[in-house]
């Protein structure tokens, strides 16, 4: 029997539902999870029974049932996956057609394949379809409505239908935020996976017995928390071995935060390390976490610990101590579980003797040191170093880059003040002067700093210029007697002097001409044109 039914009193129940279907909606992007509460709320106050929400599988072209509004329990939903292909059924063939379909009774209707067993063959049964932005339909929605008259069955199938297009668009920014965050994670990973790459052991390159002993101390120490106090001159690798450390933990996963201490002055460098609150001073427009706090779980790597102030170490010392800390400005106590690496090239026991280091702290940071030999002491590894190091170039230059024995004698001759940072500068600069990727001694350009190494007589030349002739002749001449990995015991001003004048006997013995001399000397005319240029030799006519 057909019901007559206020349109009024159906409008007025309808967008009382809408209200309430649209705040469902809105509290979650679980679809899956929302959706069950939407045919909740269909079925009790739209009169629109046992909703069912099927969602398309594009890769096999069904609609996969997805959620059903029973209020009796039913075997058929419970123990199977329930699916429709295209034109099967009337669901699917609203995914075929594209467009609502209304059946006034079901049972008279023979292409509705009844898989649940849950409506009435005597009432009417409306399905409408889920289109994206696109049109192309993403599922299909249906339920069941009582016998109505066609008035109140069209205004129930409007509002199905609205109700779908809310329902495809919560299914669509669902879409959307998971291909997000799945490319975010597999960014994230690719990216740790590269950074453990970049710090794996066999990016820590040495044979030498001292690095050895670095390499089995990283890895021992990398399995547990204790604080790791990193020692060595400037350019021995410090950072590297503090990220070896962390990227080799039960850590890696967590933030790794990095701080050089001795970049900032100490009322920065509170605000930095343990952040503030807003008004804490001047500027401080809202509150800022630090990089403990930053760090949390994780690890914090403390470099140029040696330049801070006894005011500032004592209050690092409770953090160290306790994990426990207040913002600037803040009376709050932020408890954090981190690990402390930190470095430093300073001579920390003269400074505690000295009164410029806290005594207590020296302790506290001290609990595991590990000291990196400068590069002069490893002499053995430049080959090795060298080569890994004009990979890394060649690889960022796009080519391949080679070098001469000769260049790596004269490498293996010089001291490296600078250490294995100097060794990199002077290798990419060499790279960038050599055409052919092939780099010689002539393009081994040493940097060393010494300003009073020549007395005031000497012509003044820079002092890239002064540690280029130094090395090269050294190592190309018998006579000096220096064996491998170092130079003779005389001061740099009698070496340089000794050495002009061997070029100046050289050009006179064959009659001031450069690629004589060169043959002489076993240079080329390049390398002897430049000594004659920073030694301010003065060229005679003959």
């Amino acid at each position: 029997m057909t019901v007559a039914y206020s349109s009024i009193d159906l409008e007025r129940e309808l967008l009382a539902a809408m209200y309430n279907i649209s705040c469902v909606l809105n509290s979650s992007l679980d679809y899956c999870d929302t959706t069950d509460n939407v045919l909740k709320i269909l079925h009790e106050e739209c009169q629109l029974r046992c909703g069912m929400l099927s969602i398309l599988d594009q890769t096999r072209d069904i609609l996969l049932v997805k959620s059903v509004h029973s209020p009796e329990p039913n075997i058929n939903i419970e123990q199977k996956q329930i699916h429709y292909k295209m034109g099967e059924g009337i669901v699917g063939e609203v995914l075929r057609q594209g467009s609502s379909m209304v059946i006034r009774n079901l049972g008279k209707d023979m292409r509705f394949a009844d898989k649940l067993a849950l409506y009435d063959y005597d009432k009417p049964f409306i399905c409408v379809p889920l289109k994206d932005t696109t049109s192309k339909v993403i599922g299909a929605l249906s339920a069941q409505p009582p016998n109505l008259d066609d008035s109140s069955i069209t205004q129930l199938t409007r509002f199905l239908d609205m109700i779908a297009n809310l329902i495809a668009q919560n299914i669509q920014l669902a879409h959307q935020i998971e291909t997000k965050q799945k490319q975010l994670v597999d960014e994230r990973d690719g990216l740790r996976r590269k950074v453990r790459n970049n710090y794996s052991f066999k990016n820590l390159v040495g044979h030498t017995k001292s690095m050895r002993q670095i390499f089995e101390q990283i890895r021992l120490v990398s399995r547990w928390d204790s604080t790791v106090l990193v020692r060595g001159e400037s350019g021995t690798g410090k950072e590297l071995v503090a990220n070896a450390i962390h990227y080799n933990s039960p850590r890696a996963a967590n933030p790794f935060v990095k701080l050089n201490c001795a970049a900032l002055p100490d009322n920065l460098l509170e605000s930095e390390l343990f952040g503030h609150e807003k008004g804490a001073f001047t500027g401080a427009v809202k509150q800022r976490k630090g990089r403990f706090e930053m760090a949390n779980n994780g690890t914090i790597f403390l470099d140029e610990i040696g330049e801070t102030s006894p005011a500032f170490q004592a209050k690092l010392l409770r953090v160290l101590q306790e994990k426990e800390f207040e913002r600037v400005g803040g009376s709050s106590t932020i408890s954090v579980d981190v690990r402390i690496v930190a470095a430093t090239n300073r001579n920390l026991e003269e400074e505690v003797a000295n009164g410029h280091f806290r005594e207590d702290l020296y302790y506290r940071l001290n609990v595991m040191p590990m000291h990196l030999p400068a590069l002069r002491e490893r002499i053995q590894d430049i080959p090795e170093l060298t080569e890994f190091m004009l990979q890394k170039i060649g690889k960022a230059q796009q080519r391949k880059l080679t070098i001469t024995d000769s260049a790596i004698r004269s490498m293996m001759g010089y001291l490296w003040p600078g250490n294995v940072r100097e060794l990199e500068n002077t290798l990419e600069r060499a790279s960038v002067l050599c055409e052919s990727g092939e780099i010689g001694d002539e393009l081994i350009i040493f940097n060393q700093v010494d300003p009073l190494s020549f007395s005031d007589k000497v012509h003044p030349v820079s002092h890239t210029q002064q540690h280029a002739v130094a090395p090269s002749l050294s190592s190309a001449t018998p006579s000096s007697g220096a064996p491998l990995g170092e130079l003779p015991s005389v001061s740099k001003e009698k070496q340089f002097n000794d050495e002009r004048e061997m070029v100046i006997d050289a050009l006179e013995r064959s009659g001031w001409v450069k690629a004589k001399a060169a043959r002489l000397l076993n240079m080329t005319p390049r390398q002897i044109a430049y000594r004659i240029q920073i030694m301010n030799i003065e060229m005679k006519q003959i």
